[in-house]
């Protein structure tokens, strides 16, 4: 083939690489775009996904409201429920029955209030502030009554909250009581011993880590921690007797002070309740108002999720290692 046959044919070999190299850009520069665009929309649906999650998680939250009663008469009872293990981050926390109290307190038409309690106790600092902030709304709102009404349980820090209100009822099998202070923990000292495992402390201070499950109990140090427990008590029975008066039978009865529960029925006779009755018999015959309208503070799922998200590790580890401060249960 000549050189004036060759140049048309190289020119052509040289455009058709030219027009497969432009279409493959094309083709590669589609599929980015495509890419993207999937993108784009994977993150659209995923945020969509979410601010769903979150509107049903606010829609579904139990608010309480000063217009809760609104639709009703003239007056009604305000209920609020003490449920389960007194303690931060729980339902029946103080901040949360506080809460409570607060908004039934400053409602107008509220004629009284009734705490129904079906609780084993828990902290005592949670307990005290509830204790204080009942005494201290009644001073505000002397024609306000509050009524403590156990169903199953009312012990000990439960029975704490309930000797603050004006009146104390409950079933007669129910149990109340349980006027005590209670720290447990665990001891692994021998089985390390077995396991050939050396435990390494290294702290600041002589009893910083005298709690501590691995190491032999000191005498001292087992004093000391039952004098916390002794003065706790002591707390515990001088608020039960100044909220309880001389309806308490604590004289005749030492052992009423001794960490033993009572069914409902024994309570009565020991002072430690002033009758028998459940949450709606009181608002009917002693307060007068058979309508309940209900102001427990009631956190949402949201809510709950996030105090456990943010619960600290550390805490969690402190109680498993023995750490646990007392308790009113």
């Amino acid at each position: 083939m000549t050189d004036e046959w060759k140049a048309p044919a190289k020119a052509s070999a040289e455009s058709g690489d030219e027009k497969s190299w432009k279409l493959l850009e094309k083709t590669l520069l589609a599929g980015v775009q495509e890419q993207r665009r999937s993108r784009r929309w994977g993150i659209f649906f995923k945020s969509l996904t979410f601010l769903y999650l979150i509107g049903a998680l606010i829609l579904l939250s139990p608010l309480i409201s000063m217009e809760k009663g609104a639709s009703l008469g003239s007056g009604y009872t305000a209920l609020i429920d003490v449920t389960g293990m007194i303690a931060d981050k729980e339902p029946a926390s103080a901040d949360n029955i506080v809460g409570s109290l607060r908004a039934a307190f400053e409602d107008k038409k509220v004629k009284g209030v009734v705490l129904r309690i079906n609780s084993p106790g828990g902290s005592p600092v949670q307990s005290g502030y509830v204790y204080d902030e009942i005494r201290r709304l009644r001073g505000l709102h002397p024609d306000t009554k509050v009524y403590a009404v156990i169903s199953d349980l009312g012990a000990s820090g439960a029975y704490y909250i309930a000797s603050a209100a004006d009146q104390i009822y409950a079933d007669k099998a129910s149990l109340v009581g349980s006027i005590g202070v209670t720290a447990a923990g665990y001891g692994f000292v021998g089985t390390m011993e077995k396991l050939g495992v050396e435990r390494r402390t290294y702290t600041s201070g002589e009893h910083k880590s005298f709690l501590d499950p691995f190491q032999p109990q000191k005498p001292a140090e087992t004093q000391f921690w039952q004098s916390v427990l002794d003065t706790t008590h002591q707390q515990f029975i001088s608020s039960v007797k100044k909220g309880r008066g001389d309806r308490l039978k604590d004289k005749e009865h030492p052992e009423l002070f001794s960490g033993l529960v009572w069914s409902g029925e024994q309570a009565l006779s020991l002072g430690l309740i002033d009758g028998l009755g459940n949450a709606s018999s009181v608002a009917r015959d002693v307060i007068g108002e058979k309508e309940l309208v209900d102001f427990t503070v009631e956190e949402s799922p949201f809510d709950r999720f996030s105090k456990k998200l943010g619960a600290s590790v550390a805490e969690h580890l402190a109680m498993w290692m023995g750490f646990q401060g007392p308790s009113l249960r």
